[in-house]
């Protein structure tokens, strides 16, 4: 039962993500941290691995159309690496409330930044069609 929940979950932040313009590990991580009881360790670490393979499909279909940038998406999976260990290490020393609240400081950031782009699309199409 817990699988058919992760995986419905997991669609559900996919379609709301896709249409906010947001990665669904934004809303799946707290999907499953409230609903799944899961940590936010696991919670994040279950994301992450969740987009792997949608990043393999994502970058052959966006090759397939001319979008990916070989020499610079090899250097920064290279560097990948580095970043993944200095993450584990940071979310095995961090205490889970600390984890907790810096997750939320990056939703606050998100939600501030679709906010921001928004008011100044929706500013910007204002000023083209009273210009014209």
């Amino acid at each position: 039962m817990a699988e058919l929940a992760a995986a419905l979950l997991g669609l559900a932040a996919g379609v709301v993500g896709g249409l906010l313009g947001v990665g669904g590990g934004i809303l799946f991580v707290p999907a499953l941290a409230i609903f799944l009881d899961q940590t936010q360790v696991e919670a994040e670490a279950t994301s992450l691995l969740a987009i792997v393979p949608v990043a393999i499909v994502a970058t052959w279909r966006q090759r397939g159309y001319g979008n990916v940038r070989l020499r610079e998406g090899l250097a920064i999976g290279a560097l990948s690496g580095l970043g993944v260990a200095v993450g584990v290490v940071a979310a095995n020393e961090l205490s889970q409330r600390a984890l907790e609240l810096a997750f939320a400081g990056l939703l606050l950031l998100v939600a501030a930044r679709l906010a921001w782009h928004g008011l100044r699309t929706e500013t910007g199409s204002e000023r083209s069609s009273s210009s014209e």
